[in-house]
């Protein structure tokens, strides 16, 4: 055979492979292509039309609720459902700020309305398996994180919980721990130090309010104060209760216009007299409570202490009030306190320069002055539970004074455990 014909045979399988890998090739191209234009067409097609309409809207400052949904053109049928099944839980008087969200789909039909007052207050309205439309308080998932907060007084405590980060609402609730132990007006000085193992919650980066305390310290020059919550109480490193039979101030303001002394020059009637007590600034209608449980033997008019309030304590104490605006509910010769229970708010009646509460103490007929005064300590921790408070203190106590990490995670809840109390 010609080696001529060999080479063309060999020619022509060699174009037919060709052919065949072109074709394979173009096939596999084309369905490459095919798909990219079908995916890019699906997604930009202009009859892909979204299953529901979702309108969002913030409650402007002195608008209302009704105003806001008719503005968002929200059908009126939708409208009056939305208000009754809401009504029960929510005060509409209070709404500024409050956001919702109404779900319909494009037949005009309602899927779901939410209703959000603040971070935890969660309202959703939406059929039930029966089809009619109910209200559920929607369980917001929380943090919980145990912190350790350290202070040093410069001129408040407030101040001084401030500039660590933390809320006023933290030195109210410091303040109410320790406040058998210290008077805030009387005792705060600049150096003293603070410090406070506190639950924070959160809703994820969002801080939504303190929780339970578990331990407050104050230091003051040597002296270590300390609450340690045991059982729903607070107690001292002895096991004492910290809570006594008499409050150290019937107050928790901000400054004192006058402390006791055995003489001052009267502000109204000139000279010297005797000032056998402390006078608490504070506007008008604060209320004041009593420091202690009592018998209420005088309530009224008493000269230049104008409205005045005075309670008989056991052990041969009395407590006065004096220069109040009105009484508290129920208040009247005869009836029986309880410690912290409102007796009367803060005015300016008799002879006062300006509002403020004048308290004052006597003992056996004798006045004493209420911030020098010592009670007896509170009850003790029984045998039993000794133990296992022993074993929660020096936990407490280890982590204020060791270098221990300043937070741990505790667990997760949810936002209708914060009602529970």
């Amino acid at each position: 055979m010609s080696p001529f014909k060999l080479n063309d045979r060999g020619k022509r399988r060699n174009r037919r492979k060709w052919l065949v890998l072109s074709i394979f090739l173009s096939l596999f191209l084309f369905c490459v292509l095919y798909l990219f234009f079908l995916e890019r067409n699906v997604m930009i097609s202009p009859e892909t039309k979204p299953d529901f309409i979702v309108m969002e809207e913030r409650i402007r400052e002195k608008g209302t609720f009704y105003q806001s949904l008719v503005e968002r053109k929200i059908p009126h049928r939708w409208i009056d459902l939305i208000i009754s099944k809401l009504n029960p839980f929510v005060d509409f008087r209070r709404i500024q700020g409050a956001t919702y969200r109404f779900i319909m789909d494009t037949e005009g039909e309602m899927v779901k309305f939410v209703y959000e007052a603040g971070p935890t207050e969660v309202y959703e309205i939406e059929k039930d398996s029966k089809g009619k439309f109910i209200v559920e308080r929607h369980k917001v998932p929380l943090q919980v994180h145990l912190v350790k907060i350290v202070g040093e007084i410069r001129s408040s405590l407030f101040e001084a919980m401030n500039e660590v980060g933390e809320q006023d609402q933290l030195a109210l609730s410091f303040a109410e721990i320790l406040a058998w132990e210290i008077d805030f007006y009387q005792d705060v000085r600049e150096g003293n130090r603070f410090k406070v193992i506190v639950e924070k919650i959160y809703k994820g980066e969002q801080f939504i309010q303190y929780g339970t305390i578990h331990v407050a310290e104050y230091l003051r020059g040597e002296e270590v104060i300390r609450g340690i919550r045991f059982n729903g109480g607070y107690y001292n490193e002895e096991g004492f209760s910290l809570q006594k039979a008499f409050l150290k101030s019937p107050l928790r303001f901000n400054r004192i216009s006058s402390r006791f002394s055995g003489a001052r020059r009267h502000p109204i009637l000139g000279g010297i007299f005797p000032h056998f007590g402390v006078d608490y600034a504070a506007p008008i209608g604060t209320p004041v409570w009593a420091v202690a449980d009592g018998t209420v033997i005088s309530k009224g008019w008493n000269r230049g202490f104008g409205k005045q309030v005075i309670l008989r304590h056991a052990n041969g104490y009395k407590t006065y009030y004096g220069h109040l605006s009105r009484y508290g509910t129920g208040i009247r010769r005869g009836k029986r306190v309880q410690q912290k229970e409102i007796i009367g708010y803060v005015g300016s009646t008799g002879l006062s320069t300006g509002p403020h509460l004048d308290y004052r103490l006597s003992k056996d007929s004798r006045f004493r002055n209420p911030l020098k005064e010592t009670f007896p300590p509170g009850y003790p921790i029984g045998e039993s539970n000794k133990e296992e408070f022993h074993k929660r203190r020096d936990e407490m106590v280890t982590w204020l004074t060791n270098d221990i990490p300043n937070q741990k995670r505790l667990e997760q809840i949810t936002s209708d455990a914060l009602n529970k109390d």
